[in-house]
């Protein structure tokens, strides 16, 4: 057994690239994939790679495959099998998204400022489109360190002309957990055209799924950030699909988003293979997987939060799991982010990342990070990643900053960021 009575080593052995001197702290990014969806996978494709539909038994097959693959999918966060369709990427549902919505002139769209660009810039093209407002949702307490998305600076954007809401589940610079239900709640009483978008992406890997007790419209996260292979899912409610035009072909009834929303984009092989994933979540458990990063991302952020005059840390400094997922970012004062990793990869073999991760506008109009490129440290943890590591890595981290190495002159380091 290892940390804390959760079995590592189990759980690592049912990833083959673990097994290298690489160690994979950029998770959120992307996690490494289960040997059982590797096989799946090449299993389907050297015997049943055919087109979907016909009636001859291979054929047959692999239509019933995919099928389960995508039914597994919409059970496992809840849905019917009509709410959710597959696609190459949460961006891309996104971007599908904002062109079926039906829109009339005059609508406003609410849109947060802590996401990552994908759940943005839908939204600011369909309102350049269609002549709509964006009303930006930015947080007015712990701006500049600990930002959240909550039920008091909504009320101040919403009114009968919203549209659309959109925000995000977990920010994957800050790591905060966003509690999606009572901005939900909010926003249906508030606002009865208003629907609800929300991104899970870096939330997903990290806790369970239940869009009906979110009360959400549009829910959207990617399987290749939960051990599986590059697709994503889209979920929408039903109440919600009505309020969508198809950008299916003519001649599908559009019954199902499937035929409205999926274009022929949920790649085979790779739906098929989503059952393997949640076979893993099952087995491993939920409770097991939290503790597990709840006490191996303290190790990183107990250090970060000893040296508060050199480490700022941006989003939840504690390591409770209801408040954050183990998605951790920092700057180092006097240092240039990309100089720190650059220091950490000539040390060691542990693969962090530095920069603004796609959510360039929080990090330089919310966080006050004037040199977006630069952004911040990012450690992405997963369960699979042991203690050890975390200590691994923090002795790089004090041997850097005891050496200072990426120090950069005070009056550039006052170009990459406004505020300490």
């Amino acid at each position: 057994m290892g940390d804390a009575g959760f079995d590592v080593a189990a759980a690592r052995a049912a990833f083959p690239a673990l097994n290298q001197r690489q160690v994979f702290m950029d998770n959120a990014g992307g996690a490494q994939v289960l040997k059982s969806v590797v096989d799946s996978i090449t299993t389907y494709l050297t015997t049943t790679n055919v087109q979907l539909g016909a009636s001859y038994p291979v054929s047959q097959t692999s239509t019933s495959l995919f099928s389960a693959g995508h039914a597994a999918g919409a059970a496992y966060v809840n849905a019917k099998t009509e709410e959710v369709v597959f696609g190459p990427s949460t961006t891309q549902h996104f971007r599908n998204l904002s062109v079926a919505l039906k829109t009339e002139p005059g609508d406003e769209l609410v849109v947060s400022k802590l996401d990552h660009e994908a759940n943005i810039a839908s939204w600011v093209q369909l309102a350049e489109w269609k002549g709509l407002t964006i009303k930006w949702w930015i947080p007015t307490q712990n701006t500049k360190s600990n930002p959240k998305l909550v039920v008091e600076d909504l009320k101040n954007l919403l009114s009968d002309k919203t549209r659309l809401v959109s925000c995000t589940h977990t920010s994957n610079i800050l790591g905060t957990i966003t509690d999606i239900a009572p901005l939900a709640k909010l926003i249906h009483e508030t606002s009865p055209r208003a629907l609800f978008c929300v991104d899970a992406v870096a939330y997903a890997p990290h806790a369970p799924i239940d869009v009906k007790a979110l009360g959400i419209d549009f829910y959207s996260f990617s399987w290749y950030k939960v051990y599986g292979p590059h697709v994503a899912m889209l979920y929408v409610s039903e109440k919600a699909r009505k309020e969508l035009v198809s950008l299916g072909h003519y001649f599908k009834p559009g019954n199902t988003l499937e035929e409205m929303l999926g274009l022929a984009a949920g790649n085979y092989e790779l739906v098929q293979a989503v059952p393997e994933i949640i076979s893993y979540l099952q087995k491993v458990g939920w409770e097991a997987i939290s503790k597990q990063e709840e006490e191996t991302q303290e190790v990183l952020l107990s250090f970060l939060r000893s040296k508060p005059d050199l480490i700022k840390i941006y989003g939840e400094p504690s390591s409770d799991r209801n408040l954050r997922v183990p998605v951790i970012s920092f700057r180092v004062k006097g240092h240039s982010s990309l100089a720190v990793i650059d220091a950490v990869e000539e040390k060691s073999s542990y693969g962090c990342r530095s920069g603004h991760f796609y959510s360039k506008r929080l990090c330089e109009d919310v966080l006050g990070i004037q040199d977006g490129d630069d952004g911040v440290i990012r450690c992405s943890l997963l369960h699979y990643n042991t203690k050890e590591e975390v200590r691994g890595l923090v002795k790089v981290l004090e041997e850097i900053i005891e050496k200072g190495e990426g120090r950069v002159p005070e009056n550039e380091y006052r170009k990459l960021t406004a505020d300490w």
